[in-house]
């Protein structure tokens, strides 16, 4: 069923994206990406291997990321995609590929010499890549792409926001941010700002308290459907956003608001807190160098529970499994995963790392950013995810309430709704 539907997919894109085919040098190893802040550096990385080795390396950039991803679903259909390309969508997508034949398996380089490759990365990067014994997606266990760096969501407070209004420290519990929100509107300071009107990072944000709340195990069992939305913890995690707008604690506009603007009011100093990616502080550095800010995870609720927050691989590379450079294509990932070129990736991009020998030499932020690693999670690597319908009632559900509309029970009795529905619709004709 999922090799069907890729292949409908790119057919449609054959047809009418006018994608054309990678351009190709026998002498050559093509990468295709989707990362513009990233190819001049990948370039002067390219220029550096074939000075090293003799061997040539073309990135080929293809943005925005919604062009990109409808090129290389077209070009598995057209059996056109390059040494090493990138696959910008859910789990099911990369087993939709590897299905297909275009993936390779790397699990026996990964394992080689002691697992020396694989021991360079911090295990949750690899996860993101990783199909494991008796997989929902009926994939052979393995690790089917390559971490180029990693990413995690925190919260960042304003050094400086927090000291104007007489806050001596950043929160360390969830009271704690409320009770500050309170004195920064005292002084006319905006509380969070967040790119809530993208609907996945009110999910992510909400996703941390029900971790915090009542454990992993619980989140999916209510994902499973064995625990209903109208459970008390559940309306625990709705009442946070309660609270939190209670408290005038949240930015004005916040529902509507898309992250890079939400990015613009942190950077320039209209807003105490953010919630945001480790991306963020190259965003930052562009739009306002001196900002002086700090990391912190976001502050729990439950306090003999820590905090797991949304993270993992930020962009992988994976091998084509019909290309005849396989083996050169995986020396050059071997090397562009190497130490020294990881740390001159970081350096030039401001993002973290997956090469965790390659951490000692980051800026504080990023430094932060990176220490909790270990915390992080993803609907990636999750045993089974919520219905994107049920999700999408959620996020609406939260934002209802964080404008007024709607009380914390009432909108678990309708994400609940939502739920029973789906789980009980009749099954589509094979």
């Amino acid at each position: 069923m999922k090799r069907r539907v890729l292949m409908v997919l790119c057919l449609f894109f054959v047809m009418f994206s006018g994608c054309a085919g990678a351009t190709r040098d026998d002498h050559a190893i093509v990468v295709w990406h989707w990362m513009t802040d990233r190819h001049d550096a990948f370039e002067q990385l390219a220029d550096r291997y074939e000075e090293t080795t003799g061997t040539k390396i073309r990135f080929e950039l293809f943005a925005p990321s919604d062009a990109y991803s409808q090129k290389t679903v077209a070009a598995v259909q057209a059996r056109i995609l390059p040494d090493i390309y990138g696959i910008l969508d859910k789990k099911k997508i990369m087993a939709a590929f590897i299905e297909s034949g275009v993936v390779a398996d790397l699990t026996q380089e990964f394992e080689a010499d002691e697992q020396e490759w694989e021991n360079r990365f911090f295990p949750k990067a690899l996860d993101a890549n990783r199909f494991i014994e008796n997989n929902a997606f009926h994939i052979p266990p393995g690790i089917y792409g390559v971490p180029i760096d990693v990413t995690n969501i925190q919260m960042l407070y304003n050094k400086d926001l927090l000291q104007k209004a007489g806050i001596a420290r950043p929160p360390r519990s969830f009271d704690d941010l409320i009770e500050a929100a309170k004195v920064l509107k005292i002084h006319g300071i905006s509380g969070l700002v967040s790119g809530w009107g993208e609907p996945w990072m009110i999910d992510c944000f909400a996703s941390n308290y029900a971790f915090n709340i009542m454990g992993e195990e619980k989140v999916m069992a209510t994902y499973r459907g064995e625990i209903p939305y109208t459970d008390p913890d559940w309306i625990r995690v709705f009442d946070v956003f309660k609270r939190l707008s209670e408290a005038g604690a949240l930015a004005e506009g916040i529902v509507t608001k898309a992250n890079k603007y939400a990015e613009q009011d942190f950077a320039l100093g209209r807003a105490a807190f953010a919630f945001n990616g480790s991306w963020c502080v190259n965003v930052y550095h562009d739009m306002n160098p001196d900002l002086d800010y700090g990391v912190m995870l976001p502050p729990p609720l439950n306090l003999e529970r820590p905090m797991r927050i949304w993270g993992g691989a930020g962009s992988s590379f994976h091998v084509n499994a019909q290309s005849p450079n396989q083996a050169e294509a995986i020396a050059f990932l071997k090397w562009l995963t190497a130490k020294e070129q990881q740390v001159f990736l970081a350096e030039q991009t401001k993002n973290l790392p997956a090469n965790r020998n390659a951490m000692t030499s980051l800026p504080p932020a990023l430094s932060a950013f990176a220490a909790t690693m270990d915390l992080t999670t993803h609907p990636t690597v999750w045993e089974v995810i919520e219905d994107p319908l049920v999700t999408e009632v959620f996020v609406k559900g939260i934002q209802s309430i964080i404008i007024g509309e709607r009380a914390p029970d009432q909108v678990a009795a309708q994400v609940n709704k939502a739920k029973h529905r789906q789980m009980h619709k009749p099954s589509p004709l094979p």
